[in-house]
């Protein structure tokens, strides 16, 4: 199993207006679950989550499989900046950039901190194995999934 990074090397653990583009990347566990559709209530805002995954999402790897051109094939695919996470109210609470925006440290089981990327798969918190794709889904509203999309033991 690695090991987790050397604390000289903890780059995650300054704010992430200080991070590089590569840093801020490297924040990402993985998880997928920006990946999944939301629904907005037209009338009140409110958002709601589901259990669809944009169609470019590997349902196996938690991971989009074609991240260079993502935009190009999903326009309205979100590219997440430190400003905008900050923007962005639908970001899961376990999000590594929502968290380090907010000053708060990353989970135990996020690869940066335990060295594995499988650990947010162990921990409960990927979208592997919950989610289904846009293509064979049918209709979002049928794939709506309670709270913050938070598929881990203690709901975060």
């Amino acid at each position: 199993m690695p090991t987790a990074l050397p604390s000289a090397g903890r780059f995650w653990d300054k704010p992430v207006e200080a991070l590089t583009r590569d840093e801020w990347e490297a924040l990402c566990d993985g998880c997928g679950k920006c990946c999944l559709h939301k629904l907005e209530d037209e009338d009140t805002g409110e958002v709601h989550h589901t259990n669809v995954a944009c169609r470019l999402l590997d349902l196996s790897t938690g991971r989009c499989s074609d991240y260079r051109h993502r935009k190009a094939m999903v326009p309205d695919c979100l590219r997440l900046t430190p400003r905008l996470v900050r923007e962005v109210p639908w970001l899961p609470a376990t999000c590594a950039y929502r968290l380090r925006a907010d000053g708060k440290p990353l989970p135990a089981w996020h690869y940066l901190e335990c060295g594995d990327r499988e650990a947010v798969r162990r921990a409960g918190h990927s979208v592997i194995g919950k989610a289904v794709s846009e293509v064979l889904a049918g209709p979002l509203e049928e794939h709506i999934v309670p709270g913050d999309i938070g598929f881990g033991a203690d709901g975060a």
